[in-house]
């Protein structure tokens, strides 16, 4: 078959690769639409760690089965399905409690960190245990299936605290998640959303996709704004999807007293530095969101019902083929201006 493979850091070679054969417990899915996650990015640079060569990267996936295992008794060749980007053990405590997120054997799908590798969706194939699959709606579009994975880490996030009825949210970033995260936020129930951003454009998109106030942070005091359109009191949560400390500390300063912190931004491996004193004269909460836990069914059913709306970030759908240039071009100073790019071996 014909894969997309790392190779080194910065260089992807389209290459024939051994065929996956699906082990008991296992399928084989034939890949119709993989999306370029900015983890990708930071992986294939070599800038993160966990995307160590030889690799097939990919985990935002869908596609339909070809072939399954010994005692796979659920699937059959032609389901339509997509799958979850963490393969979680099933039987550790966590995994019994629903945290698959948190799984002690937890692996990622298309990620090569020191401690394993587990080739992706940048393939023709893949083999994947059974148990992460997850049947697509009929009526829902392939390459909109492959938008489930960040969708699900939206949700999660927003999931992670009590949405109350009239409150302010703030979304410190308006990059792929923050905009999902966004929609997830009016989905649940917020008055109002503003959006935190340094691009008029990705703010522009984030008005279209339900923030009802916009700031562009290099322009003007964030904090200040955002106290503003409070009258005062601050935000009830405020939503952190950039992993920096400025972002951080932005994040707490436009909080109100007794507010919420949720943590979603995770680019950087360097420690943060934070305000501690105003986490601790405000009784602030500060939460960590990772990855999802469960919540695909959820997010295809808001996906097919246009709840939350991927549509205006798949910028581009684009051969495998092609793969190798579109790293180029969403690494390079300008790469910010491109959203979802969507794989299709």
């Amino acid at each position: 078959m014909k894969a997309l493979l790392l190779t080194a850091p910065s260089r992807l070679e389209f290459v024939d690769f051994p065929e996956p054969q699906p082990a008991d417990g296992e399928v084989v899915v034939k890949v119709h639409a993989c999306g370029i996650c900015g983890s990708d990015i930071h992986g294939w640079d070599g800038s993160s760690g966990r995307r160590n060569a030889p690799l097939i990267m990919g985990h935002e996936a869908s596609g339909e089965i070809v072939a399954t295992g010994p005692s796979v008794k659920k699937w059959r060749a032609g389901d339509r399905v997509t799958f979850d980007s963490t393969i979680y053990c099933g039987a550790c405590a966590y995994c019994r409690a629903g945290q698959v997120n948190l799984c002690e054997s937890r692996r990622v799908v298309g990620v090569s960190p020191a401690e394993y590798k587990q080739h992706g969706a940048f393939a023709e194939r893949l083999a994947i245990p059974e148990r992460i699959l997850y049947r697509l709606p009929d009526t829902l579009p392939y390459d909109q299936a492959a938008m489930v994975e960040p969708v699900s880490i939206a949700i999660h996030a927003v999931q992670r605290t009590k949405i109350a009825p009239n409150s302010t949210a703030v979304v410190i970033g308006s990059g792929m998640i923050g905009l999902l995260v966004i929609q997830a936020l009016r989905w649940a129930g917020a008055k109002q959303v503003v959006a935190i951003d340094l691009a008029d454009n990705r703010l522009a998109l984030a008005h279209q996709l339900g923030a009802t106030h916009t700031i562009n942070s290099g322009r003007e005091d964030a904090a200040a704004a955002v106290a503003k359109i409070t009258h005062g009191l601050g935000a009830e949560t405020a939503f952190e999807v950039v992993g920096f400390t400025p972002t951080l500390n932005l994040a707490i300063n436009v909080l109100k007293r007794g507010g919420t912190c949720v943590l979603v931004g995770n680019l950087s491996p360097k420690t943060q530095d934070f305000p501690l004193q105003a986490v601790v004269t405000k009784e602030l909460s500060l939460l960590g969101s990772c990855s999802s836990a469960g919540e695909y069914p959820l997010c295809l059913d808001l996906i097919a019902r246009g709840a939350i709306n991927v549509k205006p970030m798949i910028e581009a759908v684009v051969p495998l083929a092609e793969g190798a240039g579109w790293f180029e071009k969403l690494s390079a100073k300008d790469g910010g201006k491109y959203m979802k790019v969507i794989l299709q071996p």
